[in-house]
């Protein structure tokens, strides 16, 4: 009976080590589980950050640029009328103070989202497709020729979405004041369709003999905005000279509205070829 009991025994310590190493096999495996959940969060959170990051730097490439490209132009334009008429020199330094006074409000607002703690600087608002008008009236007040229209019944729109044709106008605009050569006439039209809104820009200046932005930088950052909505955007020289950007986003059928309309849909738009 003593060897029973000892068979026992030792049946019954093996059975404690194999419980104690499952349970501290789970115990590992738990504390595992924990840190690839700590480690997958803090990877999530740095993706966000970088995002951000990432948008405020396309945001601040658009603010910039554009207000420096109709701030040159004012500047170069002052200088010479300044010779004959002090008035058309002093309207250029008007300009030059409004649209620099724009820009840095929207660039403090930019930086504000970097700041923890200061809401109000936060909540500061980013343009949307309603301010579209006032950066064609802006724009041309820096000297360049440019035209204005819509078409269709307009509709409410995501903020995102406003938010990203106004930035793709805008980088638009200022591809033309750097690229577009002496004296252009640029176009721009919004046109409403029952499931989407296409956003142009054209203009009749150098076209393919236009120098680029380098790497095209502007381009992909106008696509990219135009994607990240579901959008399309297509841009390069035209046929018969000058150039021509064209984005479009999708919105969705319009209320009572089974399709869109052909009639919408199809023809030239005005200042393009067709």
């Amino acid at each position: 009976m003593i060897w029973l009991a000892w068979v026992v025994a030792a049946g019954a310590l093996a059975l404690s080590a194999r419980l104690w190493w499952r349970l501290r096999e789970q115990v590992r495996r738990g504390l595992e589980l924990e840190e690839a959940r700590e480690r997958e969060a803090a990877a999530a959170q740095e993706l966000a950050a970088s995002t951000e990051r990432a948008r405020i730097a396309r945001e601040m490439h658009d603010v910039v640029a554009h207000t420096l490209s109709v701030v040159v132009a004012q500047a170069d334009g002052g200088r010479f009328a300044g010779r004959t008429d002090s008035d058309a020199a002093l309207r250029s330094l008007d300009t030059i103070a409004d649209v620099s006074r724009a820009a840095l409000t929207e660039m403090r607002a930019l930086l504000g989202v970097l700041r923890e703690g200061d809401t109000e600087t936060q909540m500061g608002p980013q343009p949307s497709l309603a301010d579209v008008p006032a950066l064609v009236a802006a724009t041309r007040e820096g000297g360049l020729d440019v035209s204005y229209v819509t078409t269709g019944t307009p509709r409410p729109v995501p903020i995102g979405a406003g938010l990203a044709v106004y930035r793709i106008v805008q980088e638009a605009l200022t591809n033309v004041l750097k690229h577009a050569g002496p004296s252009p006439k640029a176009f721009v039209q919004l046109r409403w369709e029952d499931d989407g809104l296409t956003a142009t820009v054209s203009d009749d200046g150098r076209g393919a003999a236009a120098r680029g932005d380098g790497n095209g930088n502007g381009i992909a950052g106008m696509t990219e905005r135009a994607s990240a909505f579901g959008g399309s955007l297509s841009a390069g020289p035209k046929a018969g000279g000058g150039f021509l950007v064209r984005a479009r986003l999708p919105l969705g059928p319009r209320e009572g509205s089974l399709t869109s309309s052909p009639a919408t849909a199809a023809g030239p738009t005005p200042g393009e070829d067709a």
